[in-house]
C-alpha cells in the first residue's frame, strides 16, 4: 500500500518550514509516492513553482493552504485570554474552480482579516467552498482543540458544519508523530469519526526532510520566535515531524489501513490543470482615440509606430481626424498568471 502526505510545509512557511520545495518533490518520487500536496500557512506563495516542478518530476501536485479561521468574524481584532484567536484548517484544492476559491480565501485573509495571521472565517468559506477538500487539521485545529478540552458537543458541531458545506470532502485528520496530545487526540478523533461517520486521513504534517534535521528546523524556529536557543520555555517542535515513507506511516496506524487508503481517493480526486496563458492590463482610451488596430471607420489599414500616437494620414478619404494608439507593454509585465 502507498502513501503520499496531504498536509506539507516548505520555505514558504516562512520561518517554520524548513522543506525547500525541489527536495519535497524529490523526496517524494525517492518514496514512490504518486502525489504531493503544499499547504503552507496561510499562504500559497510558492503554488506556482510547486506544480510547475511536481508536473515535470511525474509527481502530482496538489496545490493547498494551511488556513488560519477565526473563531468568530475574521473582522473582529480581539481574542479571549489565554486563546490565539485563530484555529488552523487544511484546505485543497480539486479543480481548477478549487483553485481559484483557495486563492480568494487567502488574499481575504490577508486583505479583510489579517490579526496576527491571515485569517478567514466561515462566512467566506461558505462562499468559496465550490471544489475544495478540507481536512480538520493538526492539534491547533478547531475539531481538536475542542476535543482536547473535553467540549465534545461543540466537536460534533463543528464537524458537523464542516462535513454539511463539504459535502464527501471533509475529513477528520490523524497524524504520525508523537507531539505532546497527539495520541490522545488521534484516539478522540476516530472516537468522533465513529460517532458521526466521518472519513479519516493521516498526514505528519512534515515541516522538515529528514529526522536528522531537527536540530536545524529547531534553530529557524528560535529565528522566528525571536528566542535564545537555550531557552527551556520556548516552543519546540517533535522530532518525528519529518516527511515519512508509507512504511514508517503504516506502523503508526497499524489497524487502520484506511487512513493511508484515504491521502491515495484523495489524490485521485484531485484533477487540477492549470492553464498557462499571458494577461495584460486593459487600458481605457481617451474619447475619440483607437487602438493600433484600426484608425476610423474607414479602415485605411495604416499603422503607427511603436510607442507613438498620430493622426490619419492625409490620404484617409474619410477626412477623420481620429488619433491612433499605440502601447508597447514592458517584457517583464508578460509572465503567466492564473
Amino acid at each position: 500500500m502507498s502513501f503520499c502526505h496531504l498536509h506539507c510545509h516548505s520555505e514558504y512557511s516562512l520561518l517554520d518550514g524548513a522543506n525547500r520545495v525541489g527536495d519535497l518533490i524529490r523526496r517524494a518520487q525517492e518514496w514512490e509516492q504518486p502525489a504531493l500536496a503544499l499547504t503552507d500557512h496561510g499562504c500559497m506563495f510558492g503554488a506556482w513553482t510547486f506544480q510547475e516542478q511536481a508536473k515535470k518530476a511525474g509527481v502530482k501536485p496538489i496545490v493547498g493552504m494551511e488556513a488560519y479561521v477565526a473563531p468568530g468574524s475574521r473582522l473582529e481584532r480581539s481574542k479571549s485570554k489565554g486563546e490565539k484567536g485563530y484555529y488552523h484548517l487544511v484546505l485543497l484544492a480539486r479543480d481548477l474552480q478549487g483553485y481559484r476559491n483557495l486563492s480568494k480565501l487567502s488574499s481575504i485573509g490577508y486583505t479583510e482579516g489579517f490579526y496576527a495571521k491571515p485569517r478567514i472565517d466561515r462566512e467566506v468559506l461558505a462562499r468559496h467552498s465550490e471544489g475544495l477538500i478540507v481536512s480538520s487539521a493538526c492539534l491547533a485545529g478547531e475539531i481538536a482543540q475542542h476535543l482536547m478540552a473535553d467540549r465534545w458537543g461543540q466537536a460534533r458541531e463543528a464537524a458537523a458544519w464542516y462535513a454539511e458545506l463539504f459535502q464527501g470532502r471533509y475529513y477528520l485528520e490523524v497524524q504520525g508523530h508523537d507531539s505532546e496530545g497527539q495520541h490522545e487526540l488521534n484516539r478522540r478523533i476516530f472516537k468522533l469519526a465513529d460517532e458521526i461517520g466521518l472519513p479519516v486521513v493521516a498526514t505528519n504534517d512534515a515541516h522538515f526532510l529528514k529526522g536528522e534535521h531537527h536540530e536545524a528546523h529547531d534553530v529557524l524556529l528560535c529565528i522566528g520566535l525571536g528566542k535564545d536557543f537555550d531557552d527551556p520555555n520556548r516552543m519546540k517542535y517533535d522530532r518525528e515531524l519529518y516527511f515519512k515513507n508509507a512504511d514508517e506511516m503504516r506502523e503508526r496506524f497499524p489497524d487502520r489501513p484506511d487512513v493511508l487508503e484515504n491521502t491515495l481517493r484523495i489524490a485521485e480526486e484531485v484533477e487540477l490543470a492549470m492553464p498557462k496563458k499571458y494577461h495584460v492590463p486593459a487600458f481605457p482610451f481617451p474619447r475619440g482615440w483607437r487602438t493600433r488596430t484600426r484608425c476610423c471607420g474607414s479602415g485605411c489599414g495604416t499603422a503607427p509606430g511603436k510607442g507613438t500616437a498620430t493622426r490619419c494620414p492625409s490620404t484617409c478619404r474619410s477626412g477623420s481626424n481620429t488619433s491612433w494608439v499605440s502601447l508597447r507593454i514592458p517584457s517583464s509585465t508578460m509572465q503567466a498568471t492564473s
